[in-house]
C-alpha cells in the first residue's frame, strides 16, 4: 500500500524552527478526559534518600474489567504537562478513545530529588538514574513503581504490553531499561537520547552488533542540530545515528525519525501520537 506524504518546502533557516502539533495532541470535545492520580514516592530501596512525584494517567478507555498496557515516561511532568510540548495525557486519551492504540495507562515518573542535599542545584538525581548503564532503574520501576500503579488500575503482566518513553538522558534510560530487562519491557520510544554522555561512553553500537537480538521494538528520534552536532566527540546526533544503524543492521523492529531542530522536546512531542501508534501496532 502506498502512503502519500504531503509536500512541504524546507525552511530557509532552521534557527527558531518549531514543528506544529497535530490534532491528536489537542483536547477533543467528544473525548472523555482520563483521570490523573498524583503520588509522592519516598523511601526508595534502589535510590536511597530520594523523593519524587509520580502521576498515573488512566484514559477513559481503560476499564476496570480488562487490564491495560502501560507506558512509563521519564521526566514525568515534562511529558504529562497539558500546556507543554509532549502532552502525553491528552495524546493517550485521544488515541485510546479512537481505538488507534490499545488501552494504555501512562505512568509519569519524575527523577528523584535527594532530600539530604540542601543545595537545590545538586539535589537532582536525574543523571545518576538515567545515564547509568545498569539494571537499577528497571528494578526501581518493576519493584517500586509498578506496585503503586497496581493499587489504582489493572495493568497486564506480559512484557509486550510494557513500554518506556523518554528524551535526552531519559531516552537512553528507556533503552537501557528495556535492554537489561526485556522480560518486562519491550516497547521503547527514545527522543534525542544522551548516549554521548553515558559514563564510559556509548555502549550500544558494539552491544547491539554482538549480542543476540532481543525482542524489542524501538522508535527513535534524532535532531540534526542536537548538542555537539559539528563536534568529533560528544556528538548527540552522531551517537543516535550509530545506535540506529546498529539496530537496523541487527534486524531489530526499529524506526528512526530525524528532524531539523535542536535539543528540545518540540519535535518529539509532535511525534508522540505516531510513535505510540507504531510501537503498539499489531
Amino acid at each position: 500500500m502506498t502512503s502519500a506524504v504531503p509536500y512541504s518546502s524546507l525552511p530557509d533557516d532552521v534557527d527558531g524552527l518549531v514543528y506544529e502539533h497535530g490534532p491528536d495532541s489537542v483536547p477533543r470535545p467528544a473525548v472523555l478526559p482520563g483521570r490523573t492520580i498524583e503520588l509522592t514516592h519516598r523511601s526508595s530501596d534502589v535510590y536511597p534518600g530520594t523523593v519524587r512525584s509520580v502521576w498515573i494517567h488512566i484514559p477513559a478507555a481503560c476499564t476496570a474489567t480488562e487490564p491495560s498496557a502501560v507506558m512509563f515516561f521519564q521526566d514525568g511532568w515534562w511529558y504529562l504537562d497539558p500546556a507543554g510540548q509532549v502532552r502525553a495525557g491528552i495524546v493517550l486519551d485521544n488515541l485510546t478513545s479512537a481505538g488507534a492504540i490499545r488501552p494504555t495507562v501512562g505512568v509519569f515518573v519524575d527523577p528523584g530529588l535527594r532530600a539530604d542535599v540542601a543545595d537545590p542545584r545538586l539535589r537532582r538525581n536525574r543523571n545518576v538514574e538515567y545515564d547509568a548503564f545498569d539494571d537499577r532503574y528497571a528494578t526501581f520501576l518493576i519493584e517500586e513503581i509498578a506496585p503503586l500503579v497496581r493499587q489504582h488500575v489493572r495493568i497486564i503482566d506480559g512484557p509486550d504490553g510494557w513500554g518506556l518513553c523518554g528524551g535526552s538522558s531519559g531516552g537512553n534510560c528507556a533503552l537501557t531499561t528495556a535492554w537489561n530487562r526485556p522480560d518486562r519491557f519491550r516497547r521503547v520510544i527514545a527522543y534525542l537520547s544522551s548516549f554521548a554522555q553515558m559514563p564510559g561512553g556509548n555502549p550500544y553500537p558494539d552491544l547491539i552488533s554482538n549480542a543476540p537480538r532481543k525482542p524489542l521494538r524501538v522508535f527513535m528520534h534524532a535532531a540534526r542540530y542536537d548538542l555537539g552536532h559539528h563536534q568529533k566527540h560528544r556528538n548527540w546526533y552522531a551517537e543516535n545515528l550509530r545506535v540506529s544503524a546498529a539496530l537496523d543492521e541487527a534486524g531489530y523492529d526499529h524506526r528512526l525519525v530525524v528532524g531539523d531542530g535542536g535539543h528540545n522536546p518540540n519535535h518529539g512531542g509532535v511525534l508522540l501520537p505516531d510513535a505510540l501508534r507504531w510501537v503498539w501496532r499489531n
